[in-house]
Formats: C-alpha cells, structure tokens, sequence
C-alpha cells in the first residue's frame, strides 16, 4: 500500500511540475501587437520574433509606425512590443516615460551597434587609426570627408566639428550625399585602393560588403563609448506580467550584430522579403532558435522548441 501511494503521489508531482514548467498564456495574449518603424534591422528582428510566435500558435499583428507615433500607442496601450528602442539616440524620449511608467523596458536586444567615422581597413593598416590621424592624411583624403544627408544628425556634428578645428579637420570639406550616394563613392575609393573617411554605421550592410574599419579615439563625438549604442526592447506598461509566455521570448530575444548586418544585406542587396531572408537564416541557425525559445511554451502549453523547428523544418 504505501509502494502504491509513494507512486501515485510521484506521478502527480511529475504531472503538476510537467504543468508549471510549460503554462499558457492566457487567450488575450493570442494576437502581439508590435511595431516595425521601418528600419530594415528592426523589419528583420521584428520578422524574427513574428516567425517564431507564429510558430508557437500565436498570431503576431505587425504595424508599420514612425518612432513617435510607436512611443505614443505603447504608452497609449495601442501597441503591445518595440523592438527598435535606440538608445542613447532615443534617450531624451525614452527615459521620462519609463520613469513615469508609461512604457516598460523588457531587456536589451543589441550590443555593439555604433556610429562614426570609418575607413578602409587598407587605409587602417597604413595608419590611419584615430580620429587625431585624420588630419595628418588630409592630402591623400583630397582633404575630403563623405557625409551622409544634409541636414542629418551626422552631418551636423561634423560640420561643427571642421568649424572648430576638432583633431585638425579645419580646412576638410564635408560631400554630403544621399546613403546610397555616399556608399557608392566610398566603394569606388575603396576599388582605387585611395584613403577615405567617411561617416559609417552598424549593424548595416556596408560592413558585410566593404572591408571597413571604424576609426578609435573620437572623444564621444558621436555619442558616449565612441559612437557605440545599445538597442532596447520596450512594451506597453504591466505587457509582461500580463503575458508571462510572450514575455519570456521577448526577454530571451537578444541578437548580435553580425547576425543583424547579414540579414538587412540578404534584405537590401539580394532583394529577398523578410520574412524569406528570416526564414532562411532561423533554418541555418538552429541553435539560436533553440536559445531563444529555452523556457517558452505554445500558446497552449506545449513545449515550445520542439513546435518551431517543426514548423520551420528543422
């Protein structure tokens, strides 16, 4: 009799910790409501966290919104995930809401993203290493340093930058172009084994086409950790607590920007969609689906991994 009892009572400890371990969200969770700001990085990390949801029986519902109207419907309770939270750049919209808690911060998805001044890795190697090196290859830089568009941010710093005589750049003058303009001249100094400077950015596909290097010792010019910059997932106040299961992928949601600058060259220079280019990629990196999905369960409470590579074929 106690035999008896002693595995009846381990079967239903199996069956209660089977239940805790794998719990559904409740059905109001069913539809995730994110917004894309239409940058081709947050397109491909939103497709991602889309493809693997849809896998586990949820029905993501993507909205495509500028930067302000997204802060405005998560605050609002309009839109329940943001995935493209740039900090600092966002920073002075950013933290008084958190603060006030009308948005909440989920986790940080993106380290090693940043901004500045960038080179050739030719013309890295024959020396020019930092921002101080600019000014002593001025002749062979035909006194030049390629912008982006007028009016920008970047262009801004560095026009204040030559007007002040920062590392010497007095006397350089500032091409401003479109970013397509820009890239196109920078690949063709790049082919003409000739120096450039140029205003660069990561995660992007220039970093997968060119061979690029980013210069040092820019003294915080564009931003703290010279230029570096963190990208920060957000939702609607109380989204996680509400859903525990949604929440826990989005946690667990963290990229890198190898990763990020592959997926928007597969998206920008191959032509392919996004959700093809995502599809793709989660099919050739098993293992960070299985990262992302550890502890996440379908929307009914079955395990989640197991669902997704089903789904994806793996």
């Amino acid at each position: 009799m106690i035999s008896r009892l002693f595995v009846a009572c381990a079967a239903l400890s199996a069956t209660l910790l089977s239940s805790s371990a794998f719990a559904a969200d409740p059905a109001t969770c069913a539809k995730p409501r994110f917004s894309d700001v239409g940058w081709t990085d947050i397109t491909a990390t939103t497709e991602i966290a889309r493809q693997l949801l849809d896998g586990l029986g949820y029905k993501p519902e993507v909205s495509v919104l500028s930067v302000a109207i997204t802060f405005k419907a998560l605050e609002n309770g309009d839109r329940d995930v943001f995935l493209g939270n740039w900090m600092p750049l966002q920073e002075p919209t950013q933290v008084p809401l958190v603060k006030a808690g009308k948005i909440d911060i989920v986790a940080t998805n993106l380290e090693g993203a940043r901004i500045g001044f960038a080179t050739s890795k030719a013309a890295y190697d024959a020396g020019l290493k930092t921002y101080a090196d600019i000014a002593t290859f001025k002749d062979k830089l035909g006194g030049k340093i390629y912008g982006i568009e007028a009016g920008s941010g970047a262009n801004n710093t560095i026009t204040r930058m030559i007007a002040d005589n920062t590392f010497g750049l007095k006397g350089f003058d500032l091409v401003e172009s479109s970013e397509q303009g820009m890239l196109a001249q920078v690949t063709q100094k790049i082919r003409q084994k000739e120096p450039v400077v140029f205003f660069g950015w990561r995660p992007h596909p220039m970093n997968v086409n060119m061979p690029i290097t980013y210069l040092a010792d820019g003294n915080d010019v564009f931003g703290p950790h010279d230029g570096g910059a963190t990208v920060v997932t957000l939702s609607r106040p109380g989204y996680v607590k509400d859903c525990p299961n949604v929440g826990k992928l989005l946690t667990n949601l963290v990229f890198d920007v190898a990763m990020e600058d592959q997926l928007m060259s597969d998206i920008l220079d191959k032509g392919q969609t996004a959700d093809v280019a995502v599809r793709t990629w989660l099919k050739a990196n098993p293992a960070a689906v299985e990262r992302w999905l550890a502890g996440v369960t379908t929307l009914d409470g079955k395990p989640g991994t197991a669902a997704v590579k089903s789904g994806l074929g793996l």
